[in-house]
């Protein structure tokens, strides 16, 4: 499916390098979008930067990103303002998740997924706002979670860090509303993606929801398909964000009903 509307214009991904990231890149690619993309895997995005630019016939930029590194994202950005354009649509999807009890998370690992799950997004964010805002025109698209709307067992922080995003995301386009800028947030079930090799180390949430995953290529699509469109949320699959509307409702009969549900990791 080629997306007109996208051809030309300038689309920033952060996590590029694998998952649904890469097949972001790869649809942008296809509808004529010029790229930059963002990881830690310089390797992976030398390897995605030749397939892309072969294939297509676009420019396709690449940096190596942390993007706990505040310090590193303020360079990058600037480095992407002078040496290459404006950005168009910023993709924040760059995030982790560790799954273990509350009691578990050391404060390193908890750290760890704040600076990159919420930090991280929302320095690469500040660095667009202004010129979006002066521009009147852009989109930002942050990769949450269903995670950030119920949370489960073993996933407390990880679901904090989802939950900061989306208040932040949802405040955020309040913001710019007035501005012509999009915002839109992503919040998808499990994917099968490499995610749950640090997040899932036994292997047990994998194996118990497995029929659930949602394929990348299946939510990139959708991510895709939203770029510069007035798109609020996208919720995948369907059925689990119908759990959330129902969570909201009746909080204590859904944790009681849903308990052994819950407990799949």
């Amino acid at each position: 499916m080629v997306r007109d509307h996208l051809k030309g214009k300038n689309i920033v991904i952060t996590g590029a390098s694998g998952g649904i990231g890469a097949e972001i890149a790869k649809l942008s690619a296809a509808s004529g979008a010029n790229l930059v993309l963002l990881a830690r895997s310089i390797g992976k995005l030398k390897q995605l930067q030749s397939e892309l630019q072969k294939k297509h016939n676009i420019k396709v930029d690449i940096f190596q990103l942390d993007v706990s590194d505040t310090d590193k994202v303020q360079e990058v950005f600037q480095r992407i303002f002078v040496e290459i354009a404006t950005v168009d649509i910023l993709v924040n999807n760059a995030g982790f998740g560790i799954f273990r009890e509350a009691h578990e998370a050391t404060i390193d690992e908890i750290k760890g997924m704040f600076e990159v799950n919420v930090v991280g997004l929302m320095a690469c964010t500040n660095m667009v706002l202004p010129k979006m805002r002066e521009r009147r025109f852009g989109h930002i698209i942050n990769i949450a979670s269903q995670a950030g709307k119920i949370a489960t067992p073993k996933s407390s922080v990880y679901s904090a860090t989802k939950h900061a995003v989306l208040g932040y995301t949802n405040s955020l386009r309040m913001e710019l509303a007035d501005y012509n800028v999009h915002v839109t947030s992503v919040n998808p079930g499990p994917i099968a993606t490499n995610f749950f090799n640090i997040a899932d180390e036994k292997g047990t949430y994998v194996k118990n929801v497995q029929r659930f995953m949602l394929k990348p290529e299946y939510v990139a699509e959708k991510v895709v398909n939203s770029m510069l469109t007035k798109t609020r949320e996208i919720n995948l699959p369907r059925w689990m964000n119908m759990g959330s509307v129902v969570y909201v409702l009746f909080p204590s009969l859904f944790e009681r009903l849903g308990k052994k549900a819950f407990n799949q990791k």
